[in-house]
């Protein structure tokens, strides 16, 4: 073995489709060429000598916003211990703004954006020469034809035991200037019939739980029906042993012939992930999101009351131009919209992206490490910040995660926002934390919280009682009530 991939994934659960392309695309060197992937939290000594025990010449790495930290250690250590492994870098995390990162510094070559065609090249150079001169490698792009596909390399234990990245496209053709995909010109679809043969033979091998990158899915309502078709005729074939999808929506784009095949879903297959960000026109405008906000909420209503896809509604906080009354506003319609899972998540500003414009007139503060999270903007400040990083947290434990589904409608009442930032700032009077609460725990400071709102103690402990969170010290305690049916639950948990 000369040439090993490898990357840090966040969970066990999670197998590098990066790393996977890579190595089909590989050509005359991929017999000599294999896939070791880690996980975060490992020690950086036992990385070092696992990758070392393969003998390899040529280290690839690929690099994340959550691995970037833990992959610099592991690059510095490999250049210690054995200087004569050439390393080289690929992922989003170090394709922009290379000159800047110490990793670039410690590594030998970098390839940035697309690797399909030009890692193998490099690889071969590196090998065979001439060597090659320059450390910084921009990625060719193919057509998407010439790009071998993946998913044979996925092993019978990725199959059986963690969620299988797949798509349909790379790219996206929208702007929305805190997303990489910014950067892309259009949206480049693949070759349909071969990437459908591709999902056959996988689903031939037992997979059963597909999982969508494509940032547009519904962007070509054609290609959509077709691939949704073969999950729909997978289930009426074999309906005991059902697939499930996941896919992420453009929110205002859902015409009849997509809706009346969403219907078609049994419970428990399909999953959307909707980007709404802001529902504040002057944010979108600023961050050039274009979105028509009454054809979002009229879709995700649609779906709510006549399909039985579960829902996943991300919002940003933090963006430039937007202050807490504005996103309240924005999560407060959400909530009422019906979706079964509101992300809530906090702006990040990943290296290359056009938010970095908005910086000094919005007086946006990042952290300088990764993730490089929002601390504070013109409208928020960093204390406000700080309370909407709890709720956020807080939201996950409670609302997200379906453990208090009839305790949260109550929880949130007629102003959602407003009462479970009150509920948020309580709890973290009362636990100094936001991790690690024990869920009998947190059911019991729930049960408080709606005492002191002024319930009564019957009628609350008889309401968590109705809730999987309420029974957690029975002896016989039921199975966790899931945000979605059982066969999500290893996905959601991903």
């Amino acid at each position: 073995m000369t040439i090993l991939l490898s990357t840090l994934n966040a969970r066990y659960t999670h197998a590098s489709l990066g790393l996977r392309y890579l190595l089909a695309n590989m050509g005359p060197l991929q017999a000599q060429t294999r896939i070791q992937e880690f996980v975060i939290g490992a020690k950086t000594s036992d990385l070092v000598e696992r990758i070392l025990a393969h003998g390899p010449r040529i280290v690839g790495l690929g690099v994340y916003i959550w691995n970037v930290e833990e992959t610099t250690r592991l690059v510095a250590m490999l250049k210690r211990v054995a200087p004569q492994v050439t390393i080289v870098l690929g992922g989003p995390e170090v394709s922009h703004e290379t000159a800047e990162q110490e990793i670039v510094r410690l590594a030998d070559y970098v390839v940035t954006g697309w690797g399909d065609v030009t890692f193998p090249k490099l690889c071969g150079e590196i090998l065979n020469g001439p060597k090659p001169l320059m450390k910084v490698h921009a990625g060719v792009q193919p057509s998407m034809a010439e790009i071998a596909l993946p998913y044979s390399l996925y092993s019978d234990e990725d199959i059986a035991y963690r969620t299988l990245y797949v798509e349909a496209s790379r790219g996206c053709p929208f702007k929305c200037e805190f997303c990489l995909s910014s950067l892309d010109k259009t949206a480049w679809p693949f070759p349909l019939d071969a990437f459908l043969a591709e999902m056959e033979s996988l689903y031939a091998r037992g997979a059963r739980l597909f999982k969508f990158v494509d940032r547009t899915f519904n962007l070509n309502v054609k290609t959509s029906l077709r691939i949704m078709q073969f999950f729909l005729d997978k289930l009426a074939a074999n309906p005991e042993d059902p697939v499930y999808a996941h896919f992420e929506l453009v929110p205002d784009h859902l015409p009849e012939a997509l809706k009346e095949t969403i219907a078609k879903f049994p419970p428990g297959a399909l999953q959307f992930e909707i980007g709404i960000q802001s529902f504040n026109p002057e944010v979108q405008a600023l961050v050039s999101r274009r979105q028509d906000n009454a054809k979002a909420a009229d879709n995700i209503r649609w779906l709510t009351e006549h399909s039985t896809t579960h829902l996943h509604v991300d919002l940003i906080a933090g963006l430039p131009g937007e202050d807490v009354a504005s996103f309240a506003r924005g999560f407060d319609q959400l909530v009422k919209l019906g979706a079964q899972e509101i992300q809530f998540g906090i702006l990040k500003r990943l290296r290359g992206t056009p938010i970095i414009r908005h910086t000094e007139p919005f007086g946006m503060v990042y952290d300088p490490y990764p993730p490089y999270t929002v601390l504070a903007t013109k409208q928020v400040d960093f204390p406000t910040m700080q309370r909407l990083v709890r709720f956020a947290r807080y939201w996950d434990l409670v609302a997200n995660s379906g453990r208090f589904a009839n305790t949260s409608r109550v929880l949130l009442g007629d102003t959602p926002f407003d009462n479970f930032m009150a509920f948020s700032d309580w709890i973290y009077t009362r636990t100094d934390a936001t991790h690690r609460i024990a869920l009998e725990k947190l059911a019991k400071l729930v049960q408080e919280w709606l005492q002191l709102r002024g319930m009564a103690h019957a009628d609350a402990a008889a309401l968590l009682a109705s809730d999987y969170a309420g029974k957690v010290d029975t002896v016989h305690a039921p199975k966790p009530l899931a945000a979605a049916p059982e066969r999500q639950v290893r996905h959601l948990a991903a």
